[in-house]
């Protein structure tokens, strides 16, 4: 009897190939409102201009496609969804393209430059608007999750982070014709401010099977001390924990299983949750960490922490805030299958490179829109939905063509439930996550403090 043979193991990556197809025979979508545009010029034309100098140091000729002008093609080609850069290089020739005014130019002319304009100029014009967005979001007033507000007042700054593989490569394309399989796009690592969602930081290795936990020299270089970071568990490095306590950067972990451990002391011990500081490691990575375990659904939830002062980061926040790591995942959902960052033009890293960091320079104008409109709604940000958001921009251009409508924000709120950008809420939801932990904890209506 021959041998059954071994079920495949599933993909870690979502295959695109029929989204693929698709988008070659798609018509083009509609350019961007001009408020997009003007949100666009305001944030990334600037900062274009003032690396004009390097990219002169660097040897570029000002020819026709100058910095200036391929960023606002590739954003422009990201924004419109479009299938080829023929169908760029055609549109470029007919009408203006955000801040580029018509030009002729060939197929081969546009797929050159996205080999060879440095893709370290799009990350830098990146890097440069993501404070900017950060201190829009700080200076607007909408309601806040408690266990985020909390955490925004007691740390330097809150991150969550998370790596995310990229799809598969058109193998049609150049010298992949030949490779045996058709290979993946590589892998993405981002550092995203918690309570808004933006990215602080963003980094790209080709290799899309690279583990997550080999990004950490990157990580720890721009940490600052006093600090919040959630990670999951593909982090896991006890020598790194150690080095996150020396630089005064507070991390909530999930604990990997069989994770080995002695306890030093009990913080909190109750039928649905227990609190403990235990020992882990052995010789220079052995550390005290906190260690929590909590009860929901069924199923025991365990915690890891370097914060083993309870008063310092009590029992129902630290879980709480662990439970919003999944917002980074939603976040990769938006420039992965909204902004297309599942479809690339070219198989060259350099032209990947450059998509990526366009795509999170959308992604950064969109949460800066879908987070005006929540402070318009007076809302949190996540009761709003940024896919909706993103999709609603098509009424507001018809709307202001009639001359029915003169401002993005105000149209949008004005709609937002008939637009579908308040979500809809669900009869059977559980409750948020800091209550969830209240009710195992049973004290909704006390301190936040160990027995």
């Amino acid at each position: 009897m021959s041998e059954e043979k071994k079920a495949k193991k599933p993909s870690s990556v979502r295959h695109t190939r029929a989204v693929q197809r698709a988008r070659e025979k798609q018509p083009p979508a509609a350019p961007p409102p001009e408020e997009i545009v003007e949100r666009l010029t305001e944030l990334v034309h600037p900062r274009t201009l003032a690396l004009l100098d390097l990219f002169r140091q660097l040897g570029l000729r000002a020819r026709t496609l100058t910095l200036p002008v391929m960023l606002a093609l590739v954003l422009e080609m990201i924004w419109r969804q479009d299938g080829s850069v023929t169908e760029l290089a055609r549109r470029i020739g007919r009408e203006m393209v955000l801040w580029a005014k018509p030009v002729k130019l060939s197929q081969q002319a546009l797929s050159q430059r996205l080999t060879t304009l440095p893709a370290e100029l799009f990350w830098r014009v990146l890097d440069a608007m993501l404070p900017e967005l950060q201190q829009r979001w700080k200076a607007r007033q909408r309601p806040v999750p408690e266990e985020v507000a909390w955490a925004e007042a007691q740390y330097t700054a809150t991150y969550v982070v998370d790596g995310s593989a990229l799809d598969s490569l058109l193998r049609k394309i150049g010298l992949l014709q030949d490779l045996p399989e058709t290979p993946l796009a590589g892998k993405i690592n981002a550092l995203l401010h918690l309570g808004s969602r933006l990215p602080a930081h963003i980094w790209y290795a080709t290799n899309a099977m690279a583990n997550d936990a080999g990004f950490w020299p990157q990580i720890l270089e721009v940490l600052p001390a006093g600090s919040l970071l959630l990670m999951d568990r593909g982090y896991t490095n006890f020598t790194v924990f150690a080095q996150l306590t020396a630089q005064q950067v507070t991390f909530i972990t999930r604990a990997k299983a069989g994770l080995r451990y002695t306890v030093e002391r009990t913080l909190l011990y109750r039928p649905h949750v227990h609190d403990l500081v235990v020992r882990i490691g052995q010789g220079k990575t052995s550390q005290l960490i906190r260690l929590i375990e909590v009860y929901f659904n069924g199923t025991w939830y365990r915690y890891l922490s370097n914060a083993v002062d309870v008063e310092r980061l009590p029992t129902a926040y630290l879980v709480a805030l662990y439970r919003r790591r999944w917002r980074i995942e939603e976040a990769f959902g938006i420039v992965k299958r909204l902004l297309g960052l599942a479809y690339f033009w070219c198989g060259a890293q350099n032209a990947i490179e450059l998509q990526i960091a366009a795509t999170w320079m959308l992604y950064g104008v969109l949460v800066d829109l879908t987070d005006a409109v929540a402070a318009e709604l007076q809302q949190p940000f996540e009761a709003l939905s940024l896919e909706m958001v993103y999709r609603s921009l098509y009424y507001y251009v018809g709307a202001h063509a009639r001359g029915e409508a003169h401002d993005v924000v105000s149209y949008l709120a004005a709609d937002a439930k008939g637009l579908g950008i308040l979500k809809r809420k669900r009869k059977a939801a559980q409750p948020d996550p800091l209550t969830m932990v209240k009710l195992a904890l049973d004290i909704v209506s006390q301190p936040l403090t160990c027995d």
